[in-house]
Formats: C-alpha cells, structure tokens, sequence
C-alpha cells in the first residue's frame, strides 16, 4: 500500500536517478555507506514516521501543550515519538562519527526526515532545532561544549533551541536588548526576554539548550555587537551530570492558528527565580569570540531556513497525495458531455478542473523536493569539496539558492494546501480531514526563519550582487548547462529549454538593469515579485532536469513527470513575463504610497 506521506518512488528516482547519491560513497566522509544503507535509513525514518509520528499528529493539533505557571503539559506520544527518533539514533544521522552521529550525506538525512515532518511536522521540529544547534556548536564550540551539550543532544537525552528575536525588534536583532555581564570565572550573565522561541520549555529531555544572541555592555552598536550564549535549561557539571536550574523562566506559551504540538514560547532570563551559584542572571557560556554571534548564528539559521522549506514540502506533499486519493474515491456528477441523468457518477478525478488542481499540486511539491535535495547534495559537497574550485562553486549556487528553498516552498507548498482543501470540497474545510490542519500548520512557514519580505531581501539586496555578482554567474551557468543537455536530447524537452533559457537570460538582464539604474529603493521596494519570479525560474529548471532523468523510461510515474513538467511550463513559468514587466519599470507605487492613504 501506497503511503500517503510521500512518495518513496519520488525519492528513490530523486535521489539515485537524478542526483546519483551513490557516488558520493567515493567521498572519504561518506565511504562506509551505499545505496543499501542509504535505503535502510529511508525505510527506517518511514516505519517510524508512520508509527510514532503520524498516529498522534491530530491530537497533538486539538491538544496543544498547556502550562499552569508552573509545568508545561504536553501529550505523552510526543516524548515517545522523539525517543524513538533517538533510539533509532536519527537525531545526529548527518553528523560526524566522532561526535555518535552516523555520517551520512546530508541528501539523504534530509530526504529521510522529510517523512517524519510530513506524518507531524511539530512533533518533528523539536528534533529539527535540536540537529540545527548541534551542528553550529559543532562547528563553533569548544571542545568542552561539544562535549557538554553537542553529544547529549545526538543521544536524544537534551534538545535544542535558537533564541533571537525580542518583542520590541521582531526580525530587526540590531535593536535586540539582551545583555550579557562577563563575569570572573569566564562565565557571563544573562538578562533580557526572548520571543517566539519554539521547543523552549517542556520536560520532553532531561536538559535544553538555548543558544541565544546577547550584547555585551560596551560592544558595538547594532548587529556588529551581537555574540552568542549558551544558556542551559540546568547547568552541566564536569562529569556531564545536571546540576542546578539555570535562572531562564517560561513566561507563558503563544497560541498558534497551526503547528500547535510544539510549544512557543516566551522566555525570560536573569528574573532571579532561579540563582544556581547565588548571583543574579541566566549562566552563559560565550560561543567563539565575542560580537561574532550572528556570523555564528547564521549557520544555524540557514540550516533552519533549509528546513523550514523541507518542513513546507513535506506538509504540501502528503496533502496532495491525500487529496489524490480522495480524488480517485469521491464519486461525484458526470462529463460536462455526458446527456444520460441515469448514468453513474464519475469519481472525481476524472473532471478536467480537479485535474488541473492535482496537478498544479503536483508540479509544486514535486518540483520543490527536488530543489530541496538539490541544496541538500550541494550541503554534502561543501563538507567534502576535493578542490577549491568545487567548493566555491558550490558554496555560490547554495548561497543564492537557500532563500529560494526556503520561500519558494513556503509560498507554494502553502497553496498546494490550499488546492488540496478544495479537491476536497465542504469536507477539506472540516476538522474531519488533515487537509484543513496541513494548512494551518504550512502558514507559519513563510513567517518564521526569516519572514517571505526578509528573504526576498537578502536574495536581491544581497545574493544577487555578492562577489560581483558570482552567485547569479554560477546558477546561471547551471541553468545553461541543462538547456545545452535538453537541446541535446532534442524533442519536447528541447522546447522547454529553449523557454527556459529565454526566460533566465531576461531574469539576468532585468537584474542588472534594476541596480543600474541607481535607485536602490526602487529597485528593493519589489524584492518580493522578484522572489516569486527568480523562484519560478529555479524550479522550471529543476523540472528540466528531472524530465531529463526521466528521459526514455516509460510507465506511468515517468509520464506523470513529464506531464507535471507540462503543466509548470505551460500554465506556471509564463507568469514571469509580467513580474519582470513590472521589476524592469522600477515601478514606485509601492514607495510613494503614504500611511494616511490606507
């Protein structure tokens, strides 16, 4: 049977047909794996997300954690869930053997936790954050945080947090207001109150380690005076045993519209509550040097936004697939031709508009797991880059693809929801059906981590001009080099590349114009249409090359591929003509509306 949480036929022929996962076994990091391992780790994720994850992903929904002041309640099948996530040691999958993670290529760890997010996305998050602060300590830590907090995390026994915004700055950390004392023995303290902050507090593990941004008195202003704090729910002694409860308060949960199974929270350090050594503050422990903070964060960050796009798709992708069983059982009316009252109703998916609605959902979910494990497999080639030559240009197409997979999916894999709620008719619109939950918890993904605004900003404010514009040359030259391959191949791909090529040589060109033109407000003020188009032209070019994979194999998920690259060719990429239209005119109406217009 067939599951209804992705596709693992999709998978396999991303993975091993596409993206040829296997040859990275050539790499050293990745030598003691193969296709069976790879496989084993697919199988393994789907058994759990199936048994642990799904089955409590409504409850979790309708019974959202609750605190009474003092101890936040959460449903016993989360904890359970998340252990056996730890038991099956899948929290630290891409992470090195020396710190008990089991190596693999981030590809495939990220394609075997899409299942978990796909059968309960909450459930799923808090091991999300806890792999995300594991992997930046690892990198930035000491060797006595690693050991401290990095492996109890990978053994499942402490989780994770990220603790940035503030009330009063929201996504602006230049004006967060956390402070951060040095004190004698090379600890700080710490004072202040984050907002939003998801897995914050819960008795889920023994211990959680907020990794949180602060300022230190007499630092640079802005976010050049930022640096980065460990700050344990319960210190840690030197033998790895807790010890006291550090002074970091639960001041109350936010009640979400979806995504309700994790708690989010507001937390408050330094009250005086709790004074583990008899001084006031939150004991912290500097990560690197100071004032580097956000140069350190951002690799959880971009790690996070990764996610945060996979987390989209996977929401996006079981919703269409349940809305695609639905379609195939729901018998309702007849052809628009058919002259006979008396004849049986068809199912559904047999309508020309419930078609054009499946597929519209397929071209989106399908198209951006593609993107994600793209970005994926470059992740796995900067850890193993064999020249410099590599590594840059990997490093480049990653840059300027890590918003795209972050928003692109957010967007779309949001409105393959909305799709899947309609394929439904009056009952995707009840508590009944996922399909009406999926949606709710797929619309805090084009908030958090970076808001849709944010990283349509840094994407042309920032990645489009980088090095000289080196990141727009390499995906360009990526883009290049797969129309040359379908004009190769000839035929109906060969079409679809020509389109392509047309549509990025004008995405380059409307680039340059808008900055040359010196108006940088006017040229930021549409950053968003400029996301949405820059998206679009990304994915066509993942359907090109998926189509190419799937060229001379026949059957019906080869035909439905080339038929999903159809659609999004034909009813999707022409959409950009009028977006570059209006990014090309540098058009101001935007800029000169004023506040007492509206």
């Amino acid at each position: 049977m067939k599951s209804a949480l992705l596709s693992r036929q999709d998978l396999d022929f991303l993975l091993f047909d596409w993206l040829r996962v296997e040859e990275l076994t050539g790499r050293d990091r990745f030598a003691e794996h193969s296709r069976e391992t790879f496989s084993d780790t697919l199988d393994l994720c789907e058994q759990l997300a199936t048994r642990y994850f799904a089955p409590h992903n409504k409850k979790s929904d309708a019974q959202e954690p609750t605190f009474d002041g003092t101890k936040v309640t959460i449903i016993p099948e989360v904890k359970e869930a998340l252990a056996a996530c730890a038991e099956a040691e899948l929290t630290g999958m891409a992470m090195d053997y020396s710190l008990g993670g089991s190596q693999l290529p981030a590809t495939v760890a990220q394609a075997g936790f899409a299942w978990l997010m796909a059968a309960n996305v909450s459930t799923a998050g808090y091991a999300m954050l806890t792999m995300a602060n594991a992997n930046l300590l690892a990198k930035f830590g000491s060797d006595e945080q690693i050991a401290a907090f990095v492996k109890p995390m990978i053994a499942g026994r402490f989780t994770g947090t990220m603790c940035l915004s503030e009330t009063q700055a929201g996504s602006s950390l230049a004006d967060i207001t956390t402070r951060a004392e040095p004190r004698a023995d090379g600890t700080f303290r710490l004072f202040g109150s984050k907002m939003w902050i998801s897995g914050g507090e819960h008795e889920l593990t023994d211990n959680i380690v907020h990794l949180v941004l602060a300022k230190i008195p007499g630092g640079p202003a802005g976010t050049k005076g930022i640096s980065l704090f460990i700050v344990p729910k319960y210190l840690v002694n030197s033998d790895g045993t807790l010890g006291a409860r550090n002074d970091v308060v639960l001041a109350g949960l936010n009640h979400k519209m979806g995504y309700r199974g994790i708690t989010n929270t507001v937390l408050n350090f330094g009250e005086g509550i709790h004074q583990p050594d008899g001084e006031p503050g939150a004991v912290g422990y500097l990560v690197g040097d100071e004032h580097r903070g956000l140069n350190y964060m951002f690799h959880m960050m971009n790690e996070a936004r990764l996610g945060v796009g996979m987390g989209a798709i996977a929401l996006g992708y079981t919703g269409y697939l349940k809305s695609l069983e639905y379609a195939r059982t729901r018998p309702q009316g007849r052809p628009p031709t058919a002259k006979d009252p008396a004849a049986p109703q068809v199912t559904i998916i047999e309508h020309a508009d419930v078609k054009r609605m499946l597929l519209a959902q397929k071209s989106y979910v399908e198209g951006a797991l593609a993107l994600a494990l793209y970005c994926a497999r470059l992740v796995d080639i900067t850890h193993t880059a064999e020249s410099d030559e590599e590594l840059e240009h990997a490093t480049a197409l990653l840059d300027i693809l890590t918003p795209i997979a972050k928003s692109w999916p957010s967007q779309w894999c949001l409105a393959a929801n909305d799709l899947a709620i309609q394929v439904h008719g009056g009952y995707g619109y009840t508590r009944e059906y996922d399909v009406e939950q999926h949606y709710r918890d797929n619309r805090l993904n084009p908030i958090h981590e970076g808001t849709h605004g944010i990283q349509s900003l840094d994407l042309l404010g920032r990645k489009v001009v980088q090095r000289n514009g080196a990141s727009l040359a390499a995906l360009h030259a990526a883009i290049a080099e797969s129309t040359a391959a379908a004009h190769r191949a000839g035929g109906e791909v060969a079409g679809f590349a020509t389109q392509l090529d047309a549509v990025a040589q004008r995405l380059v060109a409307v680039t340059a114009g808008m900055f040359a033109a010196g108006d940088i407000d006017a040229a930021l003020a549409n950053s968003a249409i400029y996301l949405e188009a820059f998206g679009h032209v990304v994915i066509a070019w993942i359907w090109l090359e998926q189509t190419l994979a799937a060229e001379g194999r026949s059957g019906d998920f080869f035909d439905g591929k080339r038929q999903a690259a159809r659609y999004f060719f034909r009813y999707e990429l022409p959409k950009t003509g009028p977006q570059l239209d209006l990014l090309e005119s540098l058009d101001r109406t935007t800029l000169e509306m004023r506040p007492e217009w509206f």
